[in-house]
């Protein structure tokens, strides 16, 4: 939020504009990738006003007026980056020609995985949705070739630790021998996969199909819709409740 006399912390700044979220626009500012009237700020503390130039990457930035909130379902074999040096498909090309500005996903869906995933230009919505202490749910449907031990579930339940990171499932039901419904309290990059693999499971499909509220009906693979205001607001209480924009 900007002061009184209309500043604001740097990190909040390029949230607003749409760079991504404040954690990642912290991390952006150590590494020196921003510029504040022509000079390197590092300073997490520095506030700046509107009238300030701001740049980033070489590309001056200013406060976004309109934020656009997007589920798409993604199919197989996209990528939930901004670019991809080797060329690969976006997931962002799902979105154009409809929106055109500059758009970001709210947390990662791997190469292979497929499912709900959020795009965004509002970085306090990102912080509201990925960060841990929000605890927004997500629910995956996962397949294997092989039956999946209802031994390794719990013990995943329990809590698990594999290649020193910690993994819990919030709650899991079993379909059949070898698919199963996962929720996860938080969900960090490739657990699933990770997860599963430190039993011999390889998943032959990984499906998000809920984040939050927020399901996938309706939606075929490479479609999209905007999220409602109810939905938007939800999230953002949410995370205001668990003190992630802070």
């Amino acid at each position: 939020m900007a002061n009184t006399d209309g500043q604001m912390r740097l990190q909040v700044f390029l949230a607003h504009a749409g760079v991504a979220s404040r954690r990642a626009c912290e991390e952006f500012i150590k590494d020196g990738l921003v510029k504040v009237n022509g000079r390197i700020v590092t300073e997490l503390g520095s506030k700046v006003g509107e009238e300030d130039a701001v740049v980033f990457r070489r590309r001056r930035v200013y406060p976004v007026r309109n934020f656009v909130y997007l589920a798409l379902n993604k199919p197989p074999k996209f990528l939930s980056t901004t670019d991809d040096p080797q060329g690969r498909p976006l997931a962002l090309d799902l979105l154009k020609p409809g929106f055109d500005m500059r758009l970001y996903p709210v947390g990662r869906l791997d190469f292979l995985s497929s499912g709900l995933i959020f795009f965004t230009n509002d970085g306090e919505f990102t912080q509201a949705v990925s960060h841990p202490r929000s605890e927004v749910e997500k629910e995956y449907l996962v397949e294997t070739s092989k039956d999946i031990p209802e031994d390794f579930l719990r013990d995943y339940q329990k809590g698990i630790t594999v290649g020193g990171e910690r993994y819990r499932l919030k709650s899991y039901v079993l379909k059949s021998p070898t698919v199963v419904s996962l929720v996860l309290g938080e969900g960090k990059n490739r657990e699933i996969r990770n997860a599963f693999a430190s039993c011999g499971l390889y998943p032959t499909r990984v499906h998000r199909v809920r984040i939050g509220a927020v399901t996938l009906k309706g939606l075929r693979p490479g479609e999209f819709r905007r999220l409602s205001p109810g939905e938007v607001a939800a999230f953002l209480k949410k995370g205001k409740a668990h003190g992630s924009s802070n």
